[in-house]
């Protein structure tokens, strides 16, 4: 693959550099109060946006008849939302005697109640050839609850009933949609890349936040370290011959119980997070989780693929696992 097809390919982490290097270079035109007013058009016009264009791409169509799957639903469901958050408390329990960033860690607890994402982990499962129809039906699923009433009623008014008025535009608009196919995945990135730039201009424009190098670089390790974990926990448990998975609902378990949605998380903090001096340096594990699982997923892609081909090929592996990869598609 040549230099700029890479570059087109990986726009979207590169931009994310690049958003956070020009937070650093002019932090004043990003804070709050400055030419881009934040407060106003971050908080409700941005966030409502990336919200109502999910709610106008979501083909809630195709996924009533995955809706039936309720195993698989309750697997993810309580490893992405209860296993994970448990997982990660436990290992913050002991990360806290060292030196890490406190706030870096505070950090890592955000990322293991996020939900996942419907979309690296779609791709990746598609990918490899699994279940990814269910795997949409699954992120519908997952939620994130904070104990404030004024919480509550922000993230009601800029993410509930900006997808539900995506989902009702789509009901007028799905011929046209499924005509022209307007590019929602790239819409959503660019207002993401706006978010996490303000983000960093109130840190950049703050003197008193401060980030050592050592945390940041053992915050990379153990988030690599939690991926493979997990991804190798959920590939040992949905492959078990008692579990009743076929290899492609094993596959869809693998990236969509381990992922956590970048898209969705953002925005969240931002709202829940609203006001904290070091709301940037919360972030900073959800920034790095993100490219890290599509990462770990392209690199494991060919391997999984070929496990897959081999179980299907081999019906006592996995029962049914033919008909529900063609079903697939």
């Amino acid at each position: 693959m040549g230099l700029l097809a890479r570059v087109r390919k990986e726009w979207f982490i590169i931009g994310i550099v690049l958003v956070i290097s020009a937070a650093k270079l002019a932090p004043s035109v990003g804070v709050k109060g400055g030419p881009l007013r934040p407060e106003i058009t971050i908080t409700y016009v941005a966030v409502s946006t990336i919200f109502f264009n999910s709610g106008l791409s979501l083909r809630t169509e195709e996924l009533a008849s995955a809706l039936m799957h309720v195993k698989l639903h309750l697997f993810v469901q309580t490893f992405t939302l209860v296993f994970f958050p448990v997982a990660i408390w436990l290992l913050l329990k002991v990360l806290a005697l060292t030196a890490i960033n406190e706030w870096l860690l505070k950090g890592l607890q955000t990322v293991g109640c996020m939900p996942p994402p419907v979309s690296s982990a779609v791709i990746l499962t598609k990918a490899v050839g699994g279940n990814e129809v269910r795997e949409r039906n699954l992120y519908l699923g997952s939620s994130s609850s904070v104990p404030f009433s004024s919480i509550f009623s922000q993230l009601f008014m800029t993410v509930v009933v900006p997808l539900i008025v995506g989902q009702v535009c789509r009901r007028f608009l799905r011929d046209w949609l499924e005509r022209r196919k307007p590019p929602f995945g790239s819409i959503s990135s660019l207002v993401l890349l706006m978010i996490i730039y303000t983000t960093f201009c109130d840190t950049f424009s703050n003197p008193d936040i401060e980030l050592d190098h050592l945390s940041l670089l053992l915050i990379v390790f153990i988030i690599f370290s939690i991926q493979i974990t997990f991804m190798l926990l959920t590939f040992l448990l949905s492959t078990r011959a008692s579990s009743g998975f076929s290899a492609a609902d094993s596959v869809a378990i693998i990236f969509c119980a381990t992922h956590k949605s970048l898209t969705l998380g953002i925005p969240m903090l931002k709202i829940v997070f609203e006001g904290y001096e070091h709301l940037s340096l919360i972030s900073v594990p959800l920034l790095i989780y993100h490219p890290a699982q599509i990462l770990l997923g392209s690199i494991l892609v060919p391997t999984i693929k070929t496990w897959m081909n081999t179980a299907q090929k081999v019906p006592n592996i996995q029962p049914n696992t033919r008909q529900h990869a063609i079903s697939t598609y």
